[in-house]
């Protein structure tokens, strides 16, 4: 089955707002299945999957500290925020059969691991799925640059970003009639043009070390295979070459 198949390892970035569904706060359960079954899904074709996940759904650092609280701290208790959300995403893909790790960049580990490169490693070639929380475990950095980084590191073909519409546009397409959207963007494209796809130190990091990151819509059952098998799904921004 794998020859059909595209790549052997990627990582999934996504957002903690995605685990909310139709929820306004926290974790929709139907919505964490729905993700844990497509995640699962694709490790049993074969690809080695590590996620990284965001805790908006719960704290965001940069809000709170827009409200008021010192940055450091909002971040801390964002990155808090990720360790819960990927316990919740292991509890989901465990109760479907898989096999599952949560490794943290801060030590929390009396209810995870804590992130070592090698060992990250060995669990995916293993067949586990990775689930990398507590961002880069530094403030001022967003889970957009922990993404990029710890795909980098595990040696990720492909980096995808889901979201909730298909593809990056030249303007918010629910706001603006007519924006266009992009099948294919260049790194430097991306960071020239400020399109909101993902934050400039996570686009720079992609640029110098050659890694494709593909922004797909996660609303749409099967696309996260779809991409596996090849499909050009959303937008692919890679060297542009």
């Amino acid at each position: 089955m794998t020859a059909e198949l595209k790549y052997k390892r990627i990582l999934l970035k996504l957002s903690g707002e995605a685990l909310m569904g139709e929820v306004d706060y926290g974790i929709d359960p139907r919505m964490i299945i729905r993700l844990a079954q497509e995640i699962l899904e694709v490790q049993r074709a074969g690809i080695q999957i590590g996620v990284v996940i965001g805790g908006g759904n719960i704290f965001r650092g940069a809000g709170l500290a827009a409200a008021g609280m010192d940055r450091v701290t909002g971040d801390h208790m964002g990155m808090l925020a990720t360790v819960m959300n990927a316990l919740a995403l292991q509890d989901a893909l465990e109760k479907l059969g898989a096999y599952a790790r949560t490794m943290s960049a801060i030590k929390i580990n009396e209810v995870c691991e804590d992130f070592i490169r090698r060992r990250a490693i060995r669990h995916l070639e293993k067949g586990r799925i990775v689930l990398f929380a507590a961002g880069t475990g530094n403030p001022f950095f967003t889970t957009d640059s922990a993404a990029a980084l710890r795909a980098i590191e595990v040696g990720a073909q492909l980096l995808l970003k889901a979201t909730k519409v298909d593809g990056v546009y030249s303007a918010d397409p629910k706001k603006v009639a007519g924006a266009e959207r992009f099948e294919r963007l260049s790194y430097d494209q991306v960071i020239e043009r400020k399109l909101a796809v993902m934050d400039t130190a996570a686009i720079a990091l992609c640029r110098d070390h050659r890694l494709p990151l593909r922004i797909y819509d996660m609303g749409v059952p099967g696309n996260l295979m779809r991409i596996m098998r090849g499909e050009p799904l959303g937008t692919l921004v890679d060297s542009g070459r």
